[in-house]
């Protein structure tokens, strides 16, 4: 909470709710057409979830979440998480994707399993790891690895998608970094994979212009979005983060959809497991009571 008052922020907001703030998650219904689902590459790390029977799990939409971010370092891998985490106490199952994990070695921990010690049993894969902190063409380039391709992460993702209830595929960086030297990137894999793309965003000065081209090169792929999550909300707002509450939907052409408060990722699990719903709107499975502060 902070003091004081702004007045046209409060009026922009009142405007962007007018056109329509809300909007329910939509993911394919169907299986993913024309994706076969056949190997994974290696690190992979399954620890296995299922909730229920088979005829609990045919009463839950299977779907598929693609995770991008406006830049990197922003909060992507700790907003997986409380995605996770929240789908995870509804009794639903989650796989978390992770198609190429950079700047970790062979025996670090990677974003995978920090999203499994956040939110709790999930299956989780990575499809490659290169050790060096760079895009993952390059960092595959210099390592002397092979790259992975979209059509590689619409597969693994398709055929998680056939055994649980939710797959949250997260990318690395923004939503154009190269995976491989064709210059392919999240956008054509989540093309593939007909599949939303949820869009995680800096709190403060300068998030507006890296939301907006995220915005537009969704559209420009004919990618859907559900919304922006905030991935890291200052304890104190300053005038910028509190103005971009209202101003960050209508960059996006999306609703804003969560606020994940900074230092997150330093909760206890189990602290972090029950506040996780309260960051989240109920389009991304979070609670009813969210709302985007005034």
């Amino acid at each position: 909470m902070w003091h004081g008052s702004a007045p046209r922020c409060a009026r922009r907001r009142a405007r962007a709710e007018h056109r329509g703030g809300g909007g329910r998650l939509t993911a394919p219904r169907r299986p993913l057409a024309g994706i076969g689902a056949d190997r994974h590459r290696a690190h992979s790390t399954h620890h296995s979830h299922r909730a229920g029977s088979a005829a609990q799990s045919r009463r839950h939409t299977m779907s598929v979440l693609f995770v991008t971010g406006t830049g990197t370092e922003i909060g992507k891998t700790v907003t997986t998480a409380a995605i996770a985490a929240a789908a995870l106490a509804r009794g639903r199952s989650v796989a978390v994707l992770k198609p190429a994990q950079t700047g970790v070695t062979a025996h670090e921990a990677g974003d995978v399993a920090e999203v499994e010690r956040l939110a709790g049993p999930v299956t989780g894969v990575e499809l490659a790891r290169y050790p060096e902190p760079l895009a993952p063409a390059t960092a595959a380039q210099r390592a002397g690895l092979p790259p992975v391709g979209p059509r590689e992460i619409a597969e693994a993702a398709a055929e998680l998608a056939a055994s649980h209830d939710l797959v949250l595929v997260e990318g690395a960086g923004g939503l154009l970094v190269r995976f491989d030297a064709a210059g392919h990137t999240l956008a054509d894999a989540a093309r593939l994979a007909e599949a939303p793309v949820l869009v995680v965003a800096q709190a403060g000065l300068g998030t507006l212009n890296a939301t907006a081209l995220t915005a537009l090169a969704l559209r420009s792929y004919g990618l859907a979005s559900p919304g922006v999550v905030i991935g890291s909300w200052p304890a104190a707002p300053d005038l910028a983060s509190r103005c971009n509450l209202a101003d960050l939907p209508e960059a996006a052409g999306a609703p804003l959809l969560g606020l994940v408060p900074e230092g997150s990722g330093g909760l206890a699990p189990d602290a972090f497991r029950t506040a996780a719903p309260e960051w989240l709107a109920p389009a991304l499975g979070g609670s009813d009571a969210f709302r985007v502060p005034a």
